[in-house]
């Protein structure tokens, strides 16, 4: 039987959806890597008239540092989980929250991540009257996938873990610095970028 016109001409139409459709399935989907935020969370609220960060960490570019790599930069990360969690409700002295290591490494087969950060409370002047220090590290020994969606997944989880040990630290070791207090303007959070010490 013949086709019509008319059904020479409906038929690209109907074929056009299945075609686009089966030469777009092949093409992965452009990974979404959301950034970190910890705002949910209720704040660390501490008697100081303010909060500053500090980064002292740099990666030393060697072959094996992953850092640069990662969708999220692991220290903007724990930069931004600084200024979700803590809050400045005191009328003098001030907090420094310092970033000493946000790296990421590979060896071989494996990937390794080792944060560290500390939190410095000076009540007068710079003489130093308490600290809390977290670290966390974290591995993961499959490297099969996505380099980026890898580096990804690791940054989450040592973010997750540091969040969790950053606060017991603080709770434990500074717990004479937190006040229960509400102000109606927090003090905002002051950054510096500081070189590492030589």
């Amino acid at each position: 039987m013949v086709p019509t016109r008319r059904a020479v001409l409906l038929l690209p139409a109907i074929l056009s959806p299945v075609l686009l459709e089966s030469g777009c399935a092949d093409d992965p989907a452009p990974e979404a890597f959301t950034p970190f935020r910890y705002d949910f969370l209720t704040p660390i609220r501490l008697n100081v008239a303010s909060i500053e960060i500090e980064r002292r960490f740099v990666p030393d570019g060697s072959r094996r540092d992953e850092t640069a790599r990662a969708p999220v930069e692991p220290a903007s990360a724990l930069r931004q989980m600084a200024q979700d969690r803590l809050q400045a409700l005191g009328a003098a002295g001030r907090a420094v929250f310092v970033i000493t290591d946000a790296s990421l490494s590979r060896t071989g087969d494996s990937y390794q991540g080792n944060f560290v950060v500390e939190l410095d409370v000076y009540a007068d002047g710079a003489v130093r009257s308490g600290f809390a220090d977290a670290h966390v590290f974290r591995r993961r020994d499959d490297a099969d996938g996505d380099e980026r969606t890898i580096l990804y997944d690791l940054t989450k989880q040592l973010m997750d873990a540091m969040n969790v040990e950053f606060e017991f630290q603080v709770r434990q070791r500074l717990k004479d610095y937190i006040t229960t207090g509400t102000a109606p303007a927090p003090a905002p959070v002051q950054q510096q970028e500081l070189a590492p010490p030589s």
